[in-house]
């Protein structure tokens, strides 16, 4: 960066910390400096969801119930590069050492050798010290809602051209509610004839295939369900268009963000109702390739459709507790299922558990490469619980 800080906005009833219980939430504008829809739409949020507190009462309780983080541009360089407004692409584009910041993160397929730049490495270190549940990155140059992953191999289905994570349902759910709420993005139309999106969304991968992009690292490395909103064909429209970009998007970014109180919540202790961080906590017959697990309060989030699922809480070195629910759709009354996990024979702060930065699908495909395409899946679930038990 060019001695400039990332901007963050934090609103909620709690802004300056975080709150046990209290889902974290993000928008990330303008990472391409020269798609500049999405940084000008949150500023006009920003103005929204302040303005609103207190006297609309979904808004009130969104505010209350959530803690709201808006980065409106994540390459400031980039959007000052970009002298002359284009529908298409600039130089912009990349940030001031001339690197694509959505090809920049860790890859969870391959060894994408990417120097870290400074505005990722901001991001990454963001995303290490909150508890993000859910995020989107807002850019331009299409209309779609895509989503994880946006790489792949054989053990996530790329064999039928679609790269398919643990809660794809989830992810398609997530689209779908931006979709349907924008103002036109659901009839799937897209920019031009070549390209259409049935419902307004679409599988990462099978839209194009990119490496290092910044909704996986999420996803993986950050226990964050994070989507990729396309939300201009042009990238860098004249101003007067500005007004209909908000009104087209202000109902789809309000209920997005209640989604993050999709699913199941709480705390993990023991005997003397202590936080555990660090233990493994995941709904079984959807285990991730970095476990998910409790913060530093004990808390973990996990986001599920409506249904009954079977949560499973490990602290490594005991035994694991079970505790099946029934998951009812809560995001109207903007709190997750509640659901606490008490060890009563433990009484030690487990250590603590990193994930290994090196490509952790690559290991898994390894290890299914002999397997017909037909047992990925279930190859995928058996290494998984045999890597991590």
């Amino acid at each position: 960066l060019k001695g400039r800080n990332l901007w963050v906005l934090v609103l909620g009833r709690f802004p300056t910390h975080h709150k046990i219980g209290i889902p974290e939430f993000k928008y990330v504008a303008n990472m391409h400096g020269d798609e500049t829809v999405g940084r000008e739409i949150l500023l006009h949020l920003i103005d929204f969801l302040v303005t609103s507190y207190g006297r609309d009462p979904v808004i009130t309780q969104l505010l209350n119930n959530t803690r709201i983080h808006i980065m409106p541009t994540m390459n400031p360089d980039g959007f000052e590069a970009t002298k002359v407004p284009d529908c298409y692409y600039t130089r912009g584009r990349y940030n001031k050492n001339g690197e694509d910041l959505n090809r920049n993160f860790p890859d969870a397929f391959e060894n994408n050798n990417a120097s870290i730049q400074p505005e990722t490495q901001a991001v990454m270190n963001w995303i290490k010290n909150e508890t993000f549940v859910l995020s989107a990155n807002l850019h331009g140059g299409a209309l779609v809602a895509s989503y994880t992953f946006d790489n792949g191999n054989a053990v996530t289905g790329t064999l039928k051209g679609y790269s398919r994570s643990p809660d794809d349902d989830v992810f398609i759910h997530l689209a779908k509610t931006y979709s349907f709420n924008h103002a036109s993005m659901y009839k799937g139309t897209g920019c031009d004839s070549r390209q259409t999106f049935p419902e307004g969304i679409t599988n990462g991968y099978s839209w194009y295939q990119l490496e290092g992009g910044m909704q996986d690292y999420n996803y993986v490395w950050g226990q964050c369900f994070e989507i990729t909103l396309e939300l201009s064909c042009c990238k860098y429209p004249p101003a007067d268009q500005l007004e209909k970009f908000w009104r087209d998007n202000k109902v789809a970014l309000i209920e997005y963000m209640k989604q993050v109180h999709l699913g199941v919540k709480g705390q993990v202790t023991d005997k003397n109702g202590n936080p555990i961080p660090n233990a493994i906590v995941e709904a079984k017959g959807r285990p991730h390739v970095c476990p998910y697990r409790t913060n530093e309060h004990g808390e973990y989030f996990l986001l599920l459709l409506p249904g009954t699922y079977v949560i499973n809480a490990t602290v490594p070195g005991f035994k694991s507790m079970l505790k099946t629910v029934e998951i009812p759709d809560n995001t109207g009354n903007f709190s997750a299922l509640q659901q606490d996990f008490s060890f009563s024979g433990v009484s030690i702060r487990s250590t603590a558990a990193s994930c290994p930065k090196t490509p952790l699908y690559r290991e898994l495909e390894r290890a299914s490469a002999a397997v017909k395409p037909t047992v990925h899946i279930l190859v995928l679930m058996t290494v998984m619980l045999v890597l991590f038990k």
